[in-house]
């Protein structure tokens, strides 16, 4: 008897740890979840990337995801502002488009960001996301500006990628 009960334990076990092994599901700490939150996103290399830099990323969940996403744009809008202010030190045509852009960029770190980072905690996620898409039409219109001489195509390509990787991230809080 003491024999039986032994195996039938030993089966069981051994039929939880197979069930167990074979399951998928992905948790915020695995190292699968940033690729498949990525994947789901219109520059999935960028995102991996942008994610895969912050250390607090293999312990997030989507929101945690998106929050790094956010403090991304804030450090990309910060260092946009800095060179602007760099540019605009010696340009003497570019100024009325620089200052444009330089207020535009004022505006992601300073109410966009904030905003995002607010509304991402307290759960309202459709205004995050707007704020991520228009984090992503400030830079593509900066680009604009400049009509195809722009001194910040970089930056501005840079931080059109970041915020739409923020916004496709934001978007899948949605799903949830």
């Amino acid at each position: 008897m003491g024999n039986l009960k032994s195996l039938s334990l030993f089966l069981f076990l051994a039929i939880v740890s197979m069930l167990v092994v074979d399951c998928e599901v992905l948790q915020p700490y695995d190292a699968r979840f940033v690729d498949e939150i990525c994947k789901q996103t219109p520059y999935p290399s960028d995102c991996v990337q942008f994610l895969r830099q912050d250390p607090r990323s293999s312990g997030a969940d989507v929101k945690g995801l998106a929050l790094i996403m956010v403090d991304v744009i804030k450090a990309k809008g910060t260092n946009t502002v800095n060179k602007i202010k760099q540019l605009l030190k010696g340009s003497t045509g570019e100024k009325k488009p620089l200052n444009i852009c330089l207020d535009r960029y004022k505006g992601v770190v300073e109410i966009n960001v904030p905003e995002a980072i607010l509304t991402l905690k307290a759960g309202k996620i459709t205004i995050a996301e707007d704020m991520a898409a228009a984090t992503s039409d400030e830079a593509q219109y900066c680009e604009v500006i400049f009509h195809g001489k722009s001194p910040l195509t970089i930056e501005n390509n840079g931080m059109h990628v970041a915020a739409e990787v923020t916004r496709h991230i934001i978007r899948h809080l949605l799903l949830i």
